[in-house]
């Protein structure tokens, strides 16, 4: 039997993630939460890409900002339900 780990990141992509944190954030807040040069001077999900595929440091603080939103939302939506 071969079984996914429990981990949120399990299949999904960094441009999936990316794309789903400029949704929910926006490029502006992006930048003023995680200092990263791609995200304040002439953003796009393209350059974004390419400096995080390079950049091990910056893809952790993005992917940690990915999992905190996803577990905020979980929590909220949990409360939401049991009220």
């Amino acid at each position: 039997m071969n079984e996914h780990p429990n981990d949120p990141l399990y299949g999904k992509t960094l441009k999936t993630v990316l794309e789903y944190l400029v949704k929910e954030y926006g490029f502006e807040k992006l930048g003023a939460d995680i200092k990263i040069k791609c995200f304040t001077t002439d953003p796009s999900i393209s350059s974004s890409l390419k400096f995080l595929r390079k950049t091990p440091w910056a893809r952790e603080k993005v992917e940690e900002l990915y999992l905190a939103t996803i577990n905020q939302k979980s929590r909220v939506e949990m409360l939401e339900v049991k009220s």
